[in-house]
């Protein structure tokens, strides 16, 4: 029975990741989950320098999901390179790494950076605010998106993923623009921008006012977006946005997705991943199919 699926080269001993920033880098879950066990696992973003993040509180449970505010925090590129690869390098899984920046020289640097490095993808995180064009984030404009990919790829030596923004009008356009700007795979969904409001302290309950919305609240709009996605490009997509069980991660699939990512799941469930990863295998075995491959993209 085949589980591994293909990602611009990269061979994936199953279609099951982690998210980036719900899993740190690994070393956090390395005690209950076996990282063995999975096709790749999605580093927490990295930047050029160290990110300090948003104030607190930057977490609020929601109906449904979670909405956070942390701000990318982190402790930058070389504290990255020198304590979190070594740590990852002992499993036998893919190392993805997220890469975050506020300019576009920011993220230039991570990616010049990592390519001697033993790292198989890079993942950009374009939900970041570009401050040189006044804080919208690079995955808001079409041309900004081409535009970012191109110059990745001039210095990329990993495949690169694209991690598209569900806050836009029309993410087939996204989605297309990184693509004609060279993207190997694209990675959707980022977490829908939400706001909750504390009634009895009656203020906000994030400190930045707003956050990323996650969780089973957003996976009817992931599937719709991914389904889109994978109807206008041909570049492989892995699918995310409130993945908890092998259902759920089916119908990433069967939408379009060649692998798929487990995010705020892991928060309350941290076998979620591998339990996911098993349940494909038995699901195959039910109806009597040999390779995942035959369900990606399978319903029209």
């Amino acid at each position: 029975m085949n589980l591994k699926v293909n990602l611009a080269g990269v061979e994936l001993k199953n279609p099951v990741m982690t998210a980036s920033g719900t899993f740190g880098s690994g070393a956090e879950y390395g005690e209950m989950v076996d990282l063995n066990k999975l096709g790749a696992v999605v580093t927490k973003g990295v930047a050029n320098v160290p990110w300090p993040g948003n104030p607190t509180p930057r977490i609020a449970e929601t109906y449904g999901g979670m909405i956070n505010a942390i701000g990318l925090q982190n402790p930058g590129m070389e504290v990255f390179i020198k304590r979190d690869i070594p740590f990852l390098k002992q499993y036998d899984t893919k190392i993805i790494v997220n890469v975050c920046g506020k300019t576009t020289e920011d993220y230039l640097e991570v990616v010049e950076r990592l390519g001697d490095e033993p790292v198989d993808m890079l993942e950009i995180n374009i939900s970041c605010p570009n401050v040189k064009e006044g804080g919208i984030a690079f995955g808001q404009d079409p041309k900004a998106v081409e535009a970012i990919t191109r110059e990745v790829k001039k210095y990329a030596k990993q495949p690169v993923i694209m991690k598209l923004s569900p806050n836009v009008t029309d993410i087939a356009e996204m989605a297309r623009a990184a693509e004609a700007g060279g993207a190997d795979v694209l990675s959707l969904i980022n977490t829908l921008t939400g706001m909750k409001i504390d009634v009895n302290k009656r203020t906000f309950a994030v400190a930045n006012r707003t956050g990323g919305l996650s969780g089973p609240a957003v996976k009817p709009v992931a599937v719709r977006m991914v389904y889109q996605v994978a109807n206008a490009v041909k570049v492989p997509i892995i699918g995310m946005g409130g993945i908890s069980n092998t259902e759920d991660a089916l119908e990433f699939i069967l939408a379009g997705a060649t692998a798929v990512s487990v995010g705020t799941a892991n928060f309350y469930n941290p076998y979620a991943t591998v339990e996911i990863a098993q349940g494909l295998e038995a699901y195959l075995r039910k109806n009597q199919m040999d390779d995942i491959n035959q369900l990606i993209g399978a319903v029209r």
